[in-house]
């Protein structure tokens, strides 16, 4: 089966921590019987002369083919206008994959994303008569699936598509509340690598970290106000003596070290800047509980990492939580307040699980082999359903 994959979401040399669960994802998808795969990975800049700006340097410099990782991705340019130009995304996207791949032949279209890689599935599966599945992940449902600007396209992209899949069974109901039909939505749940993120000793990896031996906590994501990296800052002061290390980039770092700086607890908050994803591991074995009480999530990669290490959660109700915090043993979800995430990381420290029993909440449920089976099975059905005349 030839699959094309759209993935707007998906690293590269510039930016080797963007879109790593979508790449591990297809290495999955690739490595399964009979899957002839090429991953089409657009690369926005914006009009002259702004692309010429330091910022987009690297991203010019990408090469339009290349093998990454043992996969075929192209990497045509599209034009990107920043900030406004939502709406226009997915005729562009469109327009570069269809460059790009022109020439050759597929048998089904996998949009990574749901906005703008679904409408422009879309839009490229109805010029070369294919059918297409779109993937739901988080915040293309809960942000572009609610903006005016960007809605109707998702929509009807989601209308149009033969399937659909969703990280969770919290994030097909929210695609049923915007108006897709949840009867079209498979859950396919993301993997983890075993081989890395497993639990390991802690003492060796707050020495290699130079973190000493006190109670700690850490946030993994960007540096964002819907990731609420605010809001554990603002616990600390109930937290005595607890170091928190944030683990990312972003437009808020001024903000949090000021915040910090305000309650009296800049010595105990540590910003690490951007960590490289074969250092995760080290980091969740590190802390004693990771905290995320983010607004809005799918289910997010960093919780799962977090708890095959052996590492409780605190997390927010939002995404997948309620699906991956099964046991007492791998967290705790609370509300979006800092005395709820005090009470919760006290609790954790004062009756911490061993790692082992952490870790084997999973259950098994997240393997990328299974991930990538699954997404085979799934393309399958797609391909067979447009053969039978399935596809709207």
């Amino acid at each position: 089966m030839r699959v094309l994959s759209i993935a707007t979401l998906f690293p590269d040399a510039a930016r080797p921590n963007f879109g790593l669960f979508v790449e591990r994802s297809l290495r999955a998808l690739a490595a399964q019987p009979g899957i002839d795969l090429t991953v089409v990975a657009p690369v926005g800049l914006p009009p002259f002369p702004l692309s010429l700006h330091r910022r987009y340097r690297a991203l010019r410099a990408l090469p339009l083919r290349e093998q990454w990782n043992g996969l075929t991705v192209l990497r045509p340019r599209f034009t990107l206008i920043p900030r406004y130009g939502a709406r226009f995304n997915p005729a562009q996207v469109a327009k570069a994959v269809s460059g790009a791949v022109r020439s050759q032949s597929f048998d089904v279209i996998d949009a990574q994303f749901f906005y703008p890689d679904g409408p422009a599935a879309m839009r490229v599966a109805k010029t070369l008569g294919l059918p297409f599945s779109i993937k739901a992940r988080g915040a293309d449902i809960n942000h572009f699936g609610h903006d005016p600007a960007t809605a109707p396209q998702l929509l009807a992209a989601a209308s149009n598509a033969v399937g659909l899949l969703a990280v969770s069974g919290s994030m097909r109901r929210d695609m049923a509340a915007i108006g897709i039909d949840p009867a079209k939505v498979t859950i396919h749940y993301t993997g983890i690598d075993a081989g890395r993120f497993h639990p390991g000793d802690r003492a060796s990896a707050r020495a290699a970290l130079d973190m000493g031996s006190g109670p700690a906590i850490a946030t993994v994501g960007a540096l964002i106000p819907r990731k609420g990296q605010a809001l554990v800052i603002e616990a600390l002061p109930a937290l005595p003596d607890v170091h928190y290390w944030l683990a990312g980039a972003g437009e808020e770092k001024d903000r949090y070290r000021a915040l910090a700086d305000r309650l009296g607890v800049a010595d105990r908050v540590h910003l690490m800047g951007p960590v490289a994803n074969a250092d995760l591991p080290q980091l969740y074995r590190a802390v004693d509980v990771v905290v995320m009480p983010s607004a809005s999530e799918g289910l997010a990669n960093a919780w799962v990492e977090a708890i095959a290490c052996g590492t409780p959660i605190v997390i927010s109700d939002a995404g997948g939580a309620a699906e991956l915090v099964s046991s007492s043993a791998a967290g705790r979800i609370v509300t979006r307040t800092p005395d709820a995430i005090a009470g919760a990381v006290r609790d954790l420290l004062a009756n911490p699980a061993p790692s082992a029993d952490i870790a084997a909440s999973l259950a098994g449920r997240f393997d990328w082999d299974r991930n990538g089976r699954e997404l085979a099975e799934h393309l399958r059905r797609c391909a067979h359903r447009q053969r039978q005349g399935g596809q709207k």
